[in-house]
């Protein structure tokens, strides 16, 4: 209600979420209203549709349509070694104690495009550790996941990604890791052998295996508290004792429910350890 007026776009929005949850199973309820329909607004434009009735109408009985919309959900913010400082405190403080697993398994949750999960895998070669690695990366939408299988980029964003590899610490230079051709560029073939790339909505799937280190940056931001909550405990539930977790700068455990099962690993790159149970 609004001044005693019915906001009546906003019916209008609650009736298409629930239309998208119960016709596909997406459950879109708990993310942060005001992003929501700033998401949903822009897909209006984009769609040529008059109202969110319309819109409703055409995700009940086009599941083509309903395609169309969900990327409007996926959050594509990402970049080759994003935020350089969060790489060298996983170089220094996380790396060495997965060396004392023989093998482990890192989750990228909300991946986007993949860059970020090329940087770790990156990271782990260039620490000896790659072939004992498994990285799963996960994100809702179908269209970034297929760019980050194929693992071919415009050749700019390797560029721009160079500056923040030194400051992570690289050891050698970027283009070690990738071919350039023309005006893409290709990920060496040898990470695809390590990484698998998978639709999962982190609002309904459970989790897919124990996992060494889950990295979910900026991606809890867009939920309310109740979803945050239920996404921070499939996490605790995913992770290995003595498991790590990194969150986003804009994340945080305190004040969260499983605030008291974990330590700060580096509170400033949001790097987090299960607690071991004795």
């Amino acid at each position: 209600m609004s001044d005693g007026v019915l906001d009546i776009e906003g019916i209008e929005i609650n009736l298409l979420l629930e239309a998208i949850f119960q016709r596909y199973g997406y459950d879109f309820r708990d993310y942060a209203r005001a992003s929501v329909e700033r998401r949903l607004a822009q897909f209006l434009a984009d769609s040529g549709c008059g109202t969110f009735s319309e819109v409703t109408a055409r995700v009940l009985r086009e599941p083509q349509f309903f395609h169309q919309v969900v990327p409007y959900f996926s959050i594509s913010v990402t970049s080759l070694f994003r935020d350089p400082f969060i790489y060298l405190a996983l170089r220094e403080k996380v790396v060495p104690l997965l060396r004392t697993w023989p093998h482990f398994k890192v989750w990228h949750a909300g991946c986007a495009t993949g860059e970020e999960v090329y940087s770790m895998a990156i990271m782990l070669r260039e620490e000896g550790i790659f072939e004992r690695a498994r990285l799963y990366a996960t994100d809702i939408s179908q269209p970034a996941l297929e760019t980050g299988k194929t693992g071919i980029y415009p050749l700019d964003i390797l560029k721009k990604g160079s500056a923040a590899y030194q400051k992570a610490g690289g050891r050698g230079s970027l283009s070690d890791h990738y071919h350039a051709r023309y005006e893409a560029a290709v990920m060496d073939a040898a990470f695809a052998r390590q990484i698998t790339f998978a639709r999962h909505n982190l609002a309904m799937d459970k989790s897919f295996g124990e996992m060494q280190m889950i990295v979910c940056r900026n991606v809890l931001i867009y939920f309310n508290q109740d979803l945050q909550n239920l996404v921070l405990q499939l996490f605790l539930e995913s992770l290995d004792h003595g498991g790590f977790l990194c969150l986003g700068d804009k994340e945080t455990l305190t004040f969260s429910s499983v605030a008291d099962s974990f330590v700060a690993v580096d509170e400033k790159a949001r790097i987090y350890k299960k607690r071991v149970r004795r």
